[in-house]
């Protein structure tokens, strides 16, 4: 590997968004050292996959100090030029059904602000001479429940991801001075392998466009945020959701 390699820690690459993030990255030679709850799984065809991966529960706070430092260990100029929090959870009721204020106790709360906020704000605190060092791009991944109430999400996700909208704006604020740049995207309804039963009329009646969004509309948005071409871009929360939010 080269030393001059640009390296990314991606939170929740298994599927979806965070699949496609991680071959587009990798396609434009970046490394990938990438985290899941999950052990290694061989369908992660991706070269050197399996020697990247860290297997990590982030709703489990304390263990957070032995992720970083796995990360540090497997940088090799102390540099982190990239980190993106795709990693999220979002519980569902009886027939995958949306869990609102009633049907939320104090474990699920707990549970959802652990991995979707909580962990990334001490996560950034840990890696933060890395980051420094690589004078790197945060990329935070939010929602379109995060600004409206959505049909599906439910509140703890939605609240999760308002939340993390604002610690977006305070991380662009606290470590924009050191180099570090802290943008968020806001994805909307992308066809991954969790759309919910009824995507379809979301489709036909909110979507100016009028189609899903596919997974690599967003991992090009997340590669623009960690690339120069947005070297003045700080704080900003992209939505990526065909004019559903309008």
């Amino acid at each position: 590997m080269s030393a001059t390699q640009r390296i990314m820690l991606l939170t929740g690459a298994s599927r979806g968004i965070g699949h496609a993030t991680v071959k587009l990255f990798q396609e434009r030679g970046w490394r990938i050292l990438t985290v899941s709850r999950q052990p290694f799984s061989p369908e992660c065809a991706w070269p050197e996959a399996r020697e990247n991966h860290i297997q990590a529960d982030l709703g489990d706070l304390d263990g957070l100090e032995r992720l970083a430092e796995d990360v540090r260990s497997r940088l090799p100029d102390g540099q982190l030029h990239a980190l993106v929090n795709n990693a999220g959870i979002s519980p569902k009721g009886e027939g995958r059904s949306r869990l609102g204020v009633l049907e939320t106790d104090a474990a699920i709360w707990t549970q959802v602000l652990n991995v979707n906020l909580v962990s990334i704000a001490l996560l950034t605190r840990l890696l933060l001479p890395q980051l420094e060092a690589g004078r790197a791009s945060i990329v935070n991944v939010t929602s379109i429940a995060g600004s409206r109430v959505h049909p599906f999400a439910g509140v703890a996700y939605a609240a999760s991801k308002a939340a993390l909208a604002a610690l977006t704006r305070e991380l662009a604020h606290e470590f924009g001075a050191r180099g570090i740049r802290t943008n968020a995207i806001a994805p909307g309804e992308i066809e991954t392998s969790i759309l919910s039963p009824g995507t379809e009329e979301i489709v036909a009646t909110e979507i100016p466009m009028r189609r899903l969004g596919v997974p690599r509309e967003v991992a090009e948005t997340i590669y623009f945020l960690c690339s120069e071409a947005s070297s003045y871009i700080n704080g900003a929360e992209i939505h990526i959701n065909g004019g559903q939010h309008v």
